[in-house]
């Protein structure tokens, strides 16, 4: 991802989810963790977008991935069983894929550290 100047609207959009993401990750996060399968990678966006080493707009990226997840209004209702979360998944897999150089291997091994898995074990 070529690094270009960011817009002042995108600065503010980035600070409102910003916002956002750190109010309200964490405890949305816990409530939903059981029926997520995709927390790890979840997890780990999160710790690249607050990484001080992480690029503006690879922060951006994930911000708007990780607002989109903490929004109670989605295309699919998080509170219908098994597909609640797919279109949470699927914008956290393109904006991670578009960005996944950036998600570094402490990001995921904090990701495993914090749901209590081996940090050496299988993906």
């Amino acid at each position: 991802m070529a690094e270009r100047e960011i817009t002042a609207r995108q600065i503010k959009r980035l600070q409102r989810d910003e916002a956002r993401v750190q109010r309200d990750f964490w405890p949305k996060l816990r409530r939903v963790l059981r029926w997520l399968p995709f927390a790890e990678e979840l997890i780990a966006a999160y710790y690249c977008a607050t990484d001080p080493g992480t690029p503006i707009r690879v922060k951006a990226v994930l911000m708007a991935a990780l607002a989109y997840f903490i929004v109670p209004i989605d295309l699919v209702p998080d509170i219908i069983a098994l597909l609640g979360f797919t279109d949470d998944a699927a914008v956290l897999f393109m904006a991670a894929n578009s960005v996944r150089r950036h998600i570094q291997p402490g990001h995921r091994e904090r990701a495993r550290a914090w749901l209590g898995k081996p940090i050496d074990a299988p993906e």
